[in-house]
């Protein structure tokens, strides 16, 4: 097996985040339920939204992408795919990721449906409430995978969010045949409950057939998928199918899981949670770069915390200090 040339691809959603403040009584008054992310169906539905939000930034987003970004800022080689459309934030999109030294060569999308955008309200106490609108990300097709860039990354990481349109799920499964075939790791996140509640079965298929070699879950996460009510017993239920179970558990830092061994961490105290969103992304990309750095779980999980203590003191999902010297003596 060949040293690959880059340290993760990652397929996900291609989405443009667009944040806002908001209170407690807009979020109840527009019937969200706050933390949660929903999906909205329809570009009317979205902008009928985004014209009730306040004052707002754009930056690029989508779990996966995010991740990378990450990893991206800590110096590693970075690879995504997924689609876009042939529009402005389909071309802030490409830009943003570009910019951070990221490959993209997934060719944008045209026509309807608009590129895909989350829109985030972030209450006071830090939680953000998301609805996205997936739009063209949706729509990417296994014939846009480029199956050489595949084989060339050490893992592939791949987003849970993006199992639920037929298109990229077919995708997904082929990726994933890529990256075995050429003896690669493949890492996949859970991403929410009600992604879970819809695929559960597919995802035990994924993990009884030895198809995933890296799991990332929260708490609440790895319970649905297990249908448990106690974080150990869902730990335990499989800890021994796949390689590695690593489990964020918010203030209570975070697990590594390999077998039999276990390695936990403690959170990294900050000043203030300004922002929530992306904190799950960005401790992917600290413990991944460790993991492809040849780093102990420990180290890796470590390096997870400090880059999600990053991302949750500021708006956005996307570092915006300087993680390699945040991490420099890990």
């Amino acid at each position: 097996m060949s040293e690959p040339r880059y340290d993760v691809v990652a397929i996900g959603n291609a989405i443009v985040d667009i944040l806002a403040p908001a209170t407690d009584d807009f979020i109840a008054d527009n019937g969200m339920t706050k933390g949660a992310m929903a999906l909205v169906f329809s570009p009317e539905e979205a902008d009928a939204l985004y014209a009730r939000m306040g004052p707002g930034q754009e930056v690029s987003g989508g779990s996966a992408a995010n991740t990378i970004a990450g990893m991206a800022a800590l110096g590693a080689s970075c690879a995504f795919i997924g689609q876009v459309a042939d529009d402005q934030l389909g071309e802030v999109f490409a830009h943003d990721i570009r910019a951070a030294g990221i490959r993209f060569d997934t060719p944008a999308r045209a026509g309807a449906p608009t590129t895909g955008r989350c829109l985030i309200f972030v209450t006071p106490d830090g939680q953000r409430t998301m609805n996205t609108f997936l739009g063209a990300s949706h729509y990417l097709p296994a014939g846009a995978l480029d199956r050489d860039l595949i084989a060339d990354a050490r893992y592939l990481y791949l987003e849970g969010y993006l199992w639920d349109p037929e298109e990229p799920r077919a995708a997904m499964r082929v990726a994933i045949d890529v990256a075995r075939a050429a003896g690669r790791k493949v890492a996949f996140t859970l991403s929410a409950e009600f992604v879970i509640d819809r695929h559960r079965a597919a995802f035990h298929d994924l993990i009884d057939h030895g198809l995933i070699d890296v799991l990332f879950a929260n708490e609440a996460e790895i319970m649905s998928l297990t249908e448990t009510t106690d974080v150990e017993t869902a730990i335990d239920a499989v800890r021994h199918k796949v390689p590695l179970v690593v489990v964020t558990l918010s203030e209570r830092g975070a697990c590594a899981i390999a077998g039999d061994a276990r390695v936990c961490v403690a959170a990294q105290p900050i000043d203030k949670v300004v922002d929530t969103t992306g904190a799950g992304d960005l401790f992917a990309a600290g413990f991944l770069h460790g993991q492809a750095r040849g780093q102990s779980l420990e180290a890796s999980l470590t390096l997870g915390a400090i880059c999600a203590a990053e991302v949750i003191q500021h708006f956005g999902a996307r570092p915006v200090a300087d993680l390699k010297a945040l991490v420099a003596g890990v």
